[in-house]
């Protein structure tokens, strides 16, 4: 016996109805029964039952002054429940398990908290000298791959107010504590799109990072693979290292809603 196509058990009063919600977009909030019926091409009665229906279950709502239809609150909550399903752990975990397949370097997905980055996953490299995972530690934003690559696109006063007016702590002799070449630093890796941690927190350790962005565009977290500087060369850096971490980023952001 041979296999229905899919489209062939499609329903077509769901069909319809969901024809009829997504008539609600960009600048249309409200339409009316004569005008959707134009839309749908179908006849006036058999919109008003798509509507009740719809309406019973909180998925329209209508306006009682001017008598048009709008979308109800279930829509939200549906949106909402699909944001919080398609949150950033789910997404990026598989991601970055293919990034160390590729690159065989320790991977980390950090979020950015008070000027701090915690890093909510990680998966190890297989190598004998690894970086070891800081999962759920708190640690300086401003000599971070991660934490400067997600500061970098705060506006200037928001920058302003997350430095201390102090010098800033130095970790290394490579860690920029100066508030101003830090602001010079961070307009470039806002221009280039990713961040480079050069031994700026770890002696020995080097880090390179790009965006995540969800489905308003808003960045919400970083990708990050990290080594030991031995292994990171700056053509290596350049060449493999970089273009994976933007790709992955890239992947978990689209993953999340994130259009260009």
């Amino acid at each position: 016996m041979a296999k229905k196509e899919k489209s062939e058990y499609l329903i077509q009063a769901v069909s319809h109805a969901l024809d009829l919600l997504e008539q609600f977009h960009g600048e249309t909030d409200e339409l009316g029964v004569t005008e959707l019926s134009k839309r749908l091409k179908l006849h006036k009665n058999n919109v008003f039952r798509l509507l009740a229906t719809l309406e019973s279950r909180g998925y329209i709502e209508q306006n009682r002054v001017t008598e048009n239809y709008r979308l109800g609150l279930k829509t939200l909550e549906l949106g909402q429940t699909f944001i919080k399903q398609m949150g950033l752990l789910r997404q990026s975990k598989p991601v970055i398990e293919d990034l160390v397949k590729t690159c065989n370097e320790t991977t980390y997905v950090a979020v950015l908290k008070d000027f701090h980055i915690i890093y909510l996953d990680s998966v190890e490299t297989t190598m004998t000298v690894r970086v070891v995972p800081r999962v759920g530690s708190r640690l300086p934003a401003y000599c971070t791959a991660a934490g400067k690559v997600q500061i970098a696109y705060m506006s200037g006063e928001e920058i302003d107010q997350y430095l201390p007016n102090r010098e800033l702590e130095k970790f290394t002799a490579n860690t920029i504590s100066d508030r101003e070449v830090l602001k010079k630093q961070l307009a470039e890796i806002a221009e280039q799109g990713y961040a480079i941690d050069n031994e700026e927190l770890d002696e020995g350790v080097k880090c390179v990072s790009a965006p995540i962005r969800d489905y308003t565009r808003r960045i919400i977290g970083a990708v990050s693979i990290s080594g030991p500087s031995m292994r990171f060369s700056d053509e290596r850096i350049a060449k493999e290292l970089l273009p994976l971490a933007i790709k992955a980023a890239e992947e978990i952001s689209t993953k999340l809603g994130y259009q260009k």
